[in-house]
């Protein structure tokens, strides 16, 4: 597998994956850490190799360019190579697997809708090698809509969906309620924090009453919240958590009655699965991709367009509905069960074995979520 960077919610998937008696799993990643990641990680218990750091900028998103992958996949000798983008990295990896005749397989975070903008030649670029590609793998419905409008026929694609530890959130200790709201994430303008903190105001104005907000994350933004929640003191009583540990996630989520995500673009967002997972409800932009999968409208959360009185009403209503709010916590935990590390090792493991040519059992986990009046 060619990989950008290790990332906490794949490492133990990969794990899962190495340990299966008929796979034998190299991770060779472009970098060992982008300048945005702060991420604390442990030592792996697969083969990784960590390319030399070339990338360069492009907006926001890390471009990786390194040749040294051919050297790498010649010494590994792979019969499938697994490519997770379109990084020059990731184009040389497929070279080489169309050069020595082994089977490639694209994986993507991406769904249709975060990539309906591209250009026509991003989109030619992706033809060609789907064109060429043994078997696909998805994190979500939006990648098998995104697969499909290339013309990918749906029992080629298989789904690794985005998670957590659900049983640690799970297990961890209830705690007393502190924070009214909470956010978690970089806090950048695609993240859309200021958003949250003007929600806030106006929420507490409407509710009468002050509001405790957390933000867990750091971010370019931080400055500028922190001026305007100096200015709103009087209404919203904001925390600045830092950058916490993934051991000190599940605490932390469990001492928030709701959590806001306001996403401008994200293809999934794996604080939701967490929040779910801590039992906290959910309210969210309809933009990001774990709708309507995981955050399930009026079931696990909100999924409420980004208009300003909508989100207050939305927050008002959790906050003065204590039962509801532990109704959407209680669904949340259900339909967060199945997205686990094992599942989504099973998905990668799965479109492998279909690309060599072994028989492949469908497993409705590793397939589109069937969801039934979701709105």
């Amino acid at each position: 597998m060619v990989t950008n960077i290790p990332t906490p919610y794949r490492l133990p998937v990969f794990e899962i994956l190495a340990a299966m008696p008929d796979i034998t799993l190299k991770v060779i990643y472009c970098s060992e850490r982008e300048p945005d990641r702060e991420w604390d990680l442990k030592s792996t218990a697969y083969e990784a190799e960590y390319l030399n750091e070339r990338f360069y900028t492009v907006g926001d998103k890390f471009v990786h360019a390194n040749p040294e992958v051919f050297g790498a996949l010649r010494s590994f000798k792979p019969d499938v190579v697994i490519g997770t983008g379109f990084n020059p990295t990731h184009l040389f990896a497929f070279l080489y697997a169309k050069i020595s005749c082994r089977a490639f397989v694209p994986m993507t975070d991406g769904t249709w809708e975060s990539e309906r903008t591209l250009s026509s030649i991003h989109r030619w670029l992706r033809r060609r090698i789907y064109l060429r590609s043994k078997a696909f793998i998805a994190a979500s419905d939006g990648g098998f809509d995104l697969y499909e409008s290339y013309g990918v026929e749906p029992t080629h694609i298989f789904k690794s969906h985005l998670c957590t530890n659900n049983a640690v959130f799970e297990c961890a200790p209830e705690s007393q309620k502190q924070y009214d709201l909470i956010f978690s994430g970089r806090f950048g303008e695609l993240k859309n924090p200021l958003f949250m903190l003007e929600v806030a105001r106006v929420a507490a104005l409407q509710l009468g009453r002050k509001l405790s907000l957390a933000f867990l994350g750091a971010g370019p933004l931080e400055s500028e919240m922190r001026i305007v929640a100096n200015q709103q003191m009087e209404w919203v009583e904001t925390h600045f958590l830092g950058f916490a540990k993934q051991a000190d996630l599940p605490a932390i989520y469990k001492t928030a009655r709701v959590m806001l995500f306001p996403t401008l673009a994200d293809v999934w967002g794996v604080v939701a699965n967490e929040a779910l997972a801590a039992g906290v409800p959910v309210i969210v932009s309809p933009i990001a991709g774990c709708v309507p999968e995981l955050v399930r409208h009026q079931l696990s959360g909100l999924v409420v367009p980004l208009e300003m009185q909508l989100w207050v009403n939305a927050v008002m209503r959790l906050l003065e509905n204590p039962i509801l709010c532990q109704q959407m916590g209680d669904a949340g935990r259900q339909i967060v069960k199945d997205y686990t590390y094992a599942n989504a090792a099973q998905g990668i493991a799965d479109a492998v074995r279909l690309a060599i040519g072994r028989p492949v059992e469908r497993r409705p986990e590793n397939d589109r979520t069937f969801i039934n009046d979701c709105k």
